[in-house]
């Protein structure tokens, strides 16, 4: 069989030919399927071999100190021959593996040959072929997991025993400095513990992902933008816990971990790194400082690993091998989600290859796999869809709609629904120099009701008639969502400017028709309803914010509540998703905070309910994570925004109260007021649009993008990945 080895005297790696282990009584005899490399530990390991001998011995000065007492003990000439023997010998590499049984040894009968399983232990769970691995050291895998994500179960325990050794409960929250694979796993562990997580790392990329897969925010821990979130979610009092997950030879974890951590918070050490703790720092806050040994209890006990004798559960609850079945299940549950973090899979055969490329920097990963030859290959996971961002194109001249001094804006409605009665109208039927000509019903009623009620000159049934009247200068699109691509399309051909409700489509193809209309007649007059950019708190709030000069990371969470028995929204076959339908909303008000159009979005819903995660990425680096929850509780305001960038931070609570802190705090007025979302201003500038001919209040390219974004939450939630915005801004 192959095994992957190491010289670390001379720092070769190879793919060696080696005889098939035995199958002892008290283990099996397995066969990989995937391994998993440990990009922090295994590299480090790697990095060392290539170094002098007087590297070596900088960088192990533990093993300096053996070798000198070796020397008072058994002399020079003794010790070196000793030393380099071992030094010129083969190692192996690898901890973590999932593969199928080959065959029982005595004493085993929880698994049969065939079953498949996740091993653990730098012995036992190698890179290599075949590996005999000891009762406690492996875990039957459930059902449906797939041996890929089941490869992860190591490292996936070393996370969980540094979680459990801090300690976490339900509302906490907790810093993860370091956000490589350990980093991510204890981030995402976390969150499905009911904590939220602030994650420290210079590497944007990593920053992202673990935003991407649950935590709160993240950031470098050079700059501001850490202190502030943990500021922010904590009330200034710190984190409760701090999660040591990085490497190196920096001091700056532990002295950033005093810094954030609450007083009597806890500090716990998975990574190796550097541990000069700043003794007043840690003293004053009376800091509790813990180790997370590894996988957990049992581990480096012979009789435990080696021998197969379990601790009894009423003592410790959980062992080594009760933290991998553990993690297995959480996976197998979708609670943490490995996928995102394979940044590579490479045959088995290439990987010096791959170890090479890993320690070069050409190849940067958070988790890389060995896939093993003789094996069923799983299907490669999808590749990350794209939707395509329609280019604007216009045609001819557009109409001039500019009005003569004097001369009221005739205005059309299509629609006269609640919430055309409730937002729309009651700010236009007493407006300065607005005319309310006709309004447009597929009734006869409603339209003579919506007649009475705001004075419209006259009521029909005939839309053609409308867009044939030259003295209408503006129609209002507020009909279901099904027909408001169509009706903006005839609307836009007959030449008038046109404010359609959200959503402007609800597929690919209606956005296209749109478009194909602006093209064919010059008219790019068009307005979508995204009120929000409009509200007058919300706009303060970020003139006060001011300029930005680094990423931002935005986060809004949308209490969307339960619909009532009955609501034509939830006739989703013909009027689409409620997300589609208001989704655009909060995607426009984060786009115009951050001052870009997305580039990627990815979406997760849990089983069983509307709830939705929807992070966008930005091409500066920003994200904007929407939790548009439909399961919370109805007394919590509607909606929450908060953006972190630059040591600042704004806050928006439900278009009620808002506030910026950075060097200076702002709060608006604490006076209970109406909520003004912006539909009177959005209402005003539309106008003052079409009397003067000047330019749309929001640019047509804008209202593509977010139209695109929205309808790419469904493609992201179809093939559980970020799905590109192909021709983005």
């Amino acid at each position: 069989m192959k095994q992957v080895v190491q010289n670390y005297k001379s720092g070769e790696l190879a793919v060696l030919d080696v005889p098939v282990p035995g199958c002892k009584p008290g283990g099996v005899l397995v066969r990989t399927a995937y391994s998993l490399i440990s990009t922090g530990t295994e590299l480090m390991k790697v990095s060392e071999a290539g170094m002098s001998m007087l590297g070596k011995a900088r960088s192990r000065p533990d093993q300096v100190a053996k070798v000198m007492q070796s020397v008072a003990t058994n002399g020079v000439p003794a010790t070196y021959r000793k030393v380099m023997g071992k030094l010129d010998s083969y190692t192996p590499l690898g901890y973590s593996l999932c593969g199928v049984v080959e065959q029982v040894g005595a004493g085993i009968d929880d698994v049969k040959a065939g079953d498949v399983v996740a091993c653990a232990g730098n012995e036992h769970a190698l890179h290599a072929e075949l590996n005999w691995v000891p009762r406690n050291l492996y875990t039957p895998v459930p059902d449906g997991l797939a041996p890929r994500h089941a490869a992860f179960g190591t490292v996936g325990s070393i996370a969980m025993q540094g979680v459990r050794q801090g300690a976490p409960q339900l509302g906490e929250v907790a810093l993860v400095i370091g956000l490589g694979l350990i980093g991510q796993l204890v981030a995402q562990l976390l969150t499905a513990a009911g904590v939220r997580v602030v994650g420290a790392d210079p590497d944007p990329a990593r920053c992202e992902l673990a935003e991407r897969l649950g935590a709160a925010a993240c950031g470098d821990p050079a700059s501001a933008a850490v202190e502030a979130a943990v500021a922010e979610l904590t009330d200034g009092h710190g984190v409760d816990q701090v999660y040591l997950a990085a490497g190196g030879g920096s001091n700056q974890p532990v002295e950033l971990a005093a810094r954030l951590c609450r007083d009597r918070g806890r500090v716990v050490d998975i990574g190796k790194c550097r541990l000069d703790l700043p003794w007043n720092a840690y003293y004053e806050k009376e800091l509790d400082v813990r180790f997370s040994r590894s996988y957990g209890p049992g581990r480096y006990d012979p009789e435990y690993e080696l021998e197969g004798r379990d601790y009894p559960i009423g003592y410790v609850r959980w062992t080594e091998r009760r933290n991998l079945a553990c993690f297995l299940d959480l996976l197998a549950r979708d609670r943490v989600d490995v996928e995102p973090l394979v940044s590579h899979v490479a045959d088995f055969d290439d990987a010096v290859e791959t170890y090479g490329r890993l320690k070069d920097g050409e190849l940067k990963a958070v988790a890389v796999l060995f896939r093993y030859p003789g094996q069923k290959e799983e299907a490669e996971p999808a590749e990350a869809p794209v939707v395509a961002v329609p280019a604007v194109r216009r045609g001819g001249a557009a109409p001039s709609p500019a009005r003569s001094a004097g001369t009221p804006v005739r205005l059309a409605f299509v629609g006269a629904g609640n919430y055309a009665t409730s937002m729309l109208l009651p700010h236009l039927a007493q407006r300065d120099g607005v005319e309310l000509s006709t309004v447009v019903t597929t009734t006869a009623l409603s339209a003579a009701n919506a007649q009475r009620k705001f004075g419209f000159a006259g009521a029909t049934t005939d839309l053609d008639a409308v867009l044939g009247d030259k003295s209408v200068d503006a129609v209002f699109v507020v009909t279901r969502h099904s027909s408001h691509a169509e009706l903006t399309r005839r609307a836009l051909l007959a030449g008038k400017t046109v404010f359609v409700e959200k959503p402007l489509a609800l597929t690919q193809e209606e956005l296209a028709g749109v478009l194909a209309a602006v093209e064919e007649s010059g008219n790019d007059r068009l307005q979508v309803g995204f009120n929000r950019r409009f509200a007058p708190l919300l706009q303060e709030a970020k003139s006060r914010f001011g300029a930005r000069t680094g990423p931002a990371s935005l986060r809004y969470l949308v209490n969307a509540g339960r619909l009532q028995q009955g609501s034509w929204y939830l006739q989703q076959g013909t009027e689409g998703s409620r997300f589609a339908g208001e989704g655009g909303h909060f995607i426009d008000t984060a786009s115009w905070l951050l001052e870009a159009d997305p580039v990627s979005v990815y979406a997760a819903a849990p089983s069983g309910n509307e709830d939705l995660q929807v992070v966008l990425h930005y091409p500066d680096g920003s994200t904007a994570t929407i939790s548009y929850v439909t399961t919370g509780a109805p007394g919590f305001p509607k909606e929450t925004l908060d953006l972190v960038a630059d040591g600042r931070v704004l806050r928006l609570d439900d278009f009620v109260r808002a506030s910026v802190y950075g060097r200076k705090r702002w709060v608006s007025s604490r006076l209970p007021k109406a909520r003004d979302k912006g539909q009177s201003a959005e209402l005003a500038a539309f106008i003052k649009a079409v009397r003067t001919g000047g330019p749309m209040p929001v640019p047509l390219e804008s209202l593509v993008a977010t139209t695109a974004a929205t309808l790419a939450v469904r493609a992201g939630l179809a093939g559980g990945v970020p799905v590109t915005l192909a021709g983005a801004r």
